[in-house]
C-alpha cells in the first residue's frame, strides 16, 4: 500500500477540535452537507480549538462561523475526548495536511433560536445545504471513518434527542 505524500499516521499528531450535536425543540439533529469535495458527507458541526479557548468557547465560535448563529444553549460535554484517523488517502491533504485526524471534545446544545437564523452562507462556508434529522439516522449519513466516533456521541447524548415540552 503506497502512502500518500510519504506520510503516515505516526508522523502526525491529532488537530485539537470541538464537535457540536446541536439539537432543535423537536429533538431533531442538525447536520450540514461538506461543500468541499476532499471528505464527502454529511456532519455536525465541527472544527479547530484555538489557543487558549476553552472547548466550550470553540464550540459556540464554530456554529456561529459554520451556520452563522450562536443562539444555543450548552447542556453537556462528552465526558472524554474522541479521537478519529483519516484515512490513508486523506493524509496531508485534509486539515490543512499537517495532521493524523482529530481529537474532539464534544458538546451537546439546544438550539434556542428559529430555522431561518441559520445561514450556512457564511464568510467561510462549510457546508452547502443543512437539515434536522433523527438521532438514529446520523450514522448512515456519515463518512465511514467518522462513524464510531459519532456512534459514541450519539450514545452519549441521545436522552437529550427527544421533543422538548418547554425549555
Amino acid at each position: 500500500m503506497s502512502r500518500h505524500h510519504g506520510l503516515s499516521h505516526d508522523d502526525l499528531p491529532y488537530r485539537p477540535a470541538v464537535g457540536v450535536m446541536l439539537i432543535n425543540r423537536e429533538g431533531l439533529v442538525f447536520v450540514g452537507k461538506r461543500i468541499d469535495q476532499t471528505v464527502e458527507g454529511w456532519q455536525m458541526p465541527q472544527g479547530g480549538i484555538d489557543g487558549n479557548e476553552t472547548p466550550v468557547e470553540a464550540a459556540f465560535r464554530e456554529l456561529e462561523e459554520e451556520i452563522g448563529t450562536r443562539n444555543a444553549k450548552f447542556l453537556r460535554e462528552h465526558d472524554e475526548w474522541l479521537s478519529y484517523d483519516l484515512p490513508q488517502h486523506l493524509l496531508g491533504v485534509a486539515l490543512h495536511g499537517k495532521y493524523r485526524g482529530q481529537r474532539q471534545k464534544w458538546m451537546a446544545m439546544r438550539f434556542l433560536g428559529r430555522d431561518a437564523e441559520i445561514n450556512i452562507a457564511t464568510e467561510h462556508p462549510e457546508f452547502a445545504q443543512w437539515k434536522w434529522l433523527a438521532i438514529e439516522a446520523l450514522p448512515r449519513l456519515i463518512v465511514p471513518f467518522k462513524r464510531d466516533t459519532y456512534s459514541r456521541v450519539i450514545a452519549a447524548f441521545r436522552d437529550l434527542a427527544g421533543p422538548v415540552a418547554g425549555d
